[in-house]
């Protein structure tokens, strides 16, 4: 049976950091940009899109840092057959 590492809320938050910051001024562009009296209309896509790509980054992010937390729980010194 395999080691389940786990990773911290705070590893996610830093690792997540420039992503989320990235994301804010997307939103902040899109919808400070739209026309007046068109504000949901013209920024509604943009924000999706920019959401979209954030999902994607943080996700990607959290399966990495899962990934190297399992990794790190093997010793590369033992191999099949160590004590």
């Amino acid at each position: 049976m395999g080691i389940n590492k786990r990773i911290t809320l705070a590893e996610l938050k830093k690792a997540a950091q420039a992503d989320v910051e990235q994301l804010l001024t997307e939103v902040h562009q899109a919808v400070d940009t739209a026309a007046d009296g068109c504000i949901i209309s013209g920024s509604e896509e943009a924000v999706r899109e920019a959401m979209a790509r954030f999902r994607q980054r943080v996700y990607e992010k959290a399966v990495q840092l899962k990934a190297d937390a399992g990794a790190s729980a093997f010793s590369p010194s033992d191999g099949p057959g160590q004590p």
